[in-house]
C-alpha cells in the first residue's frame, strides 16, 4: 500500500524563461509504500532538500500534486496542512531542534500536548519512548546538559510519539559522530521494524543510506534510478558509491 505518493512534482523558482529562473524539481514521480525505510540521495543542486519541502507541506510545488495516506496534501490550506502535519507526519531534523526550556520528557509529550491528550497517555508514551531508545535515565534533563547523539535520540521519539504514517528526516546524521550516527540508524531500523513505519531520509551520507531498503537518486530535479539492498551492507555501500560516481559526486543541496 502507498503511504505517499508524488505524481509529476514541479517546483519553479521565477518566471519560467526568465534570466535567473530555477527549475529546481521538473516532474518528478515517487511512491513509497508501508514500513519502507528510503533515502534519496544525488548530487548539489539536484533538488533533494526541494523534493523534501514539498512531500512534507513546507513548501507547494508549481504544478504536480503529493498524497499521503489518500490525503492531497498540495491542495490544503495552512490550518488543515499544520493539522495534518502534526497527526500525521513525523520530522527529524539535522540540527535537533528540540527546546532548550523543555525537559527530555517534555519535549517528547510536545506534540501531545498540542493534541491535548489526556495527562495519563502522555505519561505512558512518553515512557514508552524514553524506554525504547534507552533515554529514560536522562529525561529530566535539559537539551544542553546532553550529547547530541542523545538529543537526536529524544528527536526521533518526539517524531514518533503521535504515531505518525511517516517520518521525513533531513540530514538527521549531519551532526553526528560516526558511533552516534550509527545509534540513530538503528533507531531508524527498529521503528521500521516493530512499527512499521516508514522512513524517508534525504542524506548525502552514504553510510546512512546503507541502513535503508532502497536508494533513489535524483539529479537536476529529476529521478535518475533506483536501487534496492541485497546482500550485506558492505556490498550496498558500494553500489551507492558506484550510482553516485554515475552522477558525478554528492555534497549538500539547494
Amino acid at each position: 500500500m502507498d503511504i505517499l505518493q508524488a505524481n509529476h512534482l514541479v517546483r519553479l523558482y521565477g518566471d519560467e524563461g526568465e534570466a535567473g529562473s530555477v527549475r529546481a524539481l521538473d516532474g518528478i514521480s515517487l511512491s513509497i509504500n508501508k514500513g519502507e525505510f528510503l533515502a534519496i540521495m544525488g548530487p548539489s543542486g539536484s533538488g533533494k532538500t526541494t523534493l523534501l519541502n514539498l512531500l512534507s507541506g513546507i513548501d507547494k510545488p508549481t504544478s504536480g500534486e503529493v498524497i499521503i495516506s489518500g490525503n492531497e496534501i498540495s491542495n490544503m490550506g495552512g490550518d488543515e496542512l499544520a493539522l495534518f502535519r502534526r497527526r500525521r507526519l513525523g520530522f527529524v531534523f539535522q540540527e535537533f531542534n528540540l527546546l532548550d526550556s523543555l525537559t527530555v520528557k517534555e519535549n517528547i509529550m510536545l506534540p501531545m500536548i498540542l493534541e491535548k491528550k489526556i495527562a495519563s497517555y502522555m505519561e505512558k508514551k512518553a515512557l514508552e519512548m524514553m524506554n525504547l531508545f534507552r533515554i529514560k535515565d536522562i529525561a529530566n534533563k535539559y537539551p544542553y546538559q546532553i550529547s547530541g547523539g542523545q538529543q537526536q535520540r529524544v528527536a526521533v521519539s518526539r517524531a514518533l510519539v503521535n504515531e505518525p504514517d511517516i517520518i521525513l528526516a533531513d540530514e538527521p546524521t549531519g551532526n553526528l559522530d560516526s558511533k552516534s550516527s550509527a545509534t540513530i540508524l538503528e533507531c531508524f531500523e527498529k521503528i521500521v521494524t516493530d512499527f512499521q513505519t516508514t522512513i524517508l531520509v534525504v542524506t548525502h551520507d552514504v553510510f546512512a543510506a546503507s541502513y535503508c531498503n532502497k536508494v533513489t537518486f535524483i539529479k537536476d530535479g529529476r529521478i535518475h534510478s533506483h536501487i534496492v539492498k541485497k546482500g550485506t551492507r558492505k556490498e550496498f555501500i558500494d553500489q551507492i558509491m558506484d550510482s553516485l560516481a554515475i552522477l558525478g559526486g554528492e555534497s549538500n543541496d539547494i
